[in-house]
């Protein structure tokens, strides 16, 4: 359909990049700007991983700062974009019976704001965030993600916020200009050329994919994100690559948009 809105998964990386302008940064604003505008974002982030499907319901959605360690000036940022429970509860409809909790504790994450404060830098669209069940398989999440696509013809933009490859034990904390792993590498152009083929089953069935995936996924949270967008995707629809590169060595930027 033209009205469509696309479906993206965004590499958020480092929360410092919320304060940081740099090539990541610069490239989420150009998707932005290249977006046709969307009536509200559903965003399904690895920082909220819990027991349980939830949905939030609030009309101002706080900002919350769910890190420690950093500097001042990232502990002051707000992403004061509205909330839409009429969203929430559109998602609720969507997938029942699935159990969907409306919450209204929860807000909106780093995942969320610290991409999302570049690419809708007036924080005017209203946003609803998803939460990704941690006693699920990969599958289910898929599903959802298939079950959400009809948002996709009502004006909704569905983002995912994760990262492809994730692995802070290896990241090159305070180090200059990492050089990207071999695995990391090898692993993100296994997983494009997929996208790219259309062929998602081994990407939700990541194990079968070997070494070089056990250790870029060494935990589902920020992997599962693009999940839901690839599920949210149609048959035949284009799939583009709009961020790319590999931030400390093991940490995959890559934004992936499809339609």
């Amino acid at each position: 359909m033209a009205n469509r809105q696309p479906t993206i998964f965004f590499g958020h990386g480092n929360p410092m990049n919320a304060v940081t302008s740099n090539d990541y940064t610069e490239a989420w604003r150009r998707v932005g700007r290249e977006t046709p505008r969307p009536r509200a974002i559903l965003s399904i982030s690895a920082h909220w991983y819990v027991p349980g499907t939830a949905v939030t319901i609030s009309t101002a959605p706080k900002t919350i700062h769910d890190f420690g360690g950093f500097p001042p000036e990232l502990y002051q940022v707000q992403y004061s974009a509205p909330g839409d429970p009429a969203l929430a509860r559109r998602v609720q409809q969507l997938l029942s019976p699935l159990e969907v909790t409306a919450d209204d504790t929860w807000g909106l994450d780093h995942g969320t704001w610290s991409v999302l404060l570049h690419v809708y830098p007036e924080a005017d669209i209203p946003v609803v965030q998803l939460s990704i069940d941690a006693a699920q398989p990969a599958a289910f999440h898929f599903d959802i993600g298939k079950q959400l696509a009809p948002l996709r013809d009502e004006g909704i933009l569905i983002v995912g916020s994760g990262n492809l490859v994730h692995n802070l034990r290896t990241y090159a904390w305070g180090r200059q200009l990492q050089e990207p792993y071999d695995w990391a590498v090898r692993f993100e152009n296994t997983a494009k050329a997929l996208m790219l083929a259309g062929d998602f089953e081994p990407l939700v069935d990541c194990e079968a994919l070997g070494a070089d995936a056990a250790i870029s996924i060494p935990t589902p949270d920020h992997y599962l994100p693009l999940l839901y967008v690839l599920g949210a995707g149609q048959p035949g629809e284009s799939i583009l690559f709009p961020v790319e590169g590999i931030e400390g060595g093991s940490i995959s930027m890559l934004a992936v948009r499809v339609g």
